[in-house]
């Protein structure tokens, strides 16, 4: 799951890039409103979380242009700010939480994990794909009750496959959402392989059926019922 964080104090910046990518997120960080824009236009993210006030604009000129391009990216509103006008200003905007600073980093992570569930699946924790059970909430999976021990990057990439099901992913887009501003290092596609070929493995040792397919020169996807 990938995070866009968009906050210009410099240490909760910081914190919360820690405390999030220690949760098992991809985190993506700017400081001001015209990277963050440059941002949102190139990606795609799972949440971002938006401060108001920034150095060259508003977040909530952010929130009207996701709304504008028709962008499905969940919103949580970071704000020193406390008045009610603010927060329904922000929900009408597209906003889907409102953050009052300042919070602690769990609760953060609670209600990022809560607005993935809800976009992604449908408010669930636990999701079925085939005979794999995977807990979002635990970033764990089993096979015929079986756990199954994934590194970050595997448990990522399944997910990444199992929301987009039956469809074709190319090597950019996965190369993208497992190391966002750094995807150049997956640039031959090694990384991809490698963690397609251990999924595999460890799928089929746990007693799982392979529905992992490779699209020759295009990509890979998991072809489910």
């Amino acid at each position: 799951m990938k995070l866009l964080i968009i906050e210009d104090e410099l240490s909760l910046n910081q914190s919360m890039v820690e405390f999030l990518s220690a949760s098992g997120y991809l985190c993506e960080s700017v400081f001001n409103f015209k990277n963050a824009v440059e941002k949102i236009e190139l990606y795609d993210y799972d949440c971002i979380i938006l401060d108001i006030m920034l150095p060259g604009g508003s977040g909530l000129q952010i929130l009207k242009y996701l709304k504008q391009n028709n962008k499905t990216d969940g919103v949580i509103i970071i704000s020193a700010k406390d008045s009610l006008e603010d927060k329904i200003h922000g929900i009408e905007l597209g906003a889907d939480d409102y953050l009052t600073k300042p919070f602690h980093l769990s609760e953060l992570s609670v209600r990022v994990a809560a607005i993935i569930r809800r976009k992604q699946f449908q408010g669930q924790s636990i999701i079925i794909a085939g005979d794999i059970e995977v807990d979002t909430l635990g970033k764990s999976i089993s096979i015929q009750q079986q756990n199954v021990e994934l590194t970050q990057k595997e448990f990522q990439l399944l997910l990444f496959l199992i929301i987009n099901k039956n469809k074709v992913i190319s090597k950019n887009a996965i190369a993208e959402h497992l190391w966002g501003d750094d995807m150049d290092i997956a640039s031959n596609f090694d990384f991809i392989y490698a963690h397609i070929k251990n999924l595999r493995k460890k799928i089929i040792a746990a007693g799982g059926e392979d529905r992992i397919r490779s699209i020759y020169g295009v990509g890979y996807k998991m072809q489910l019922p």
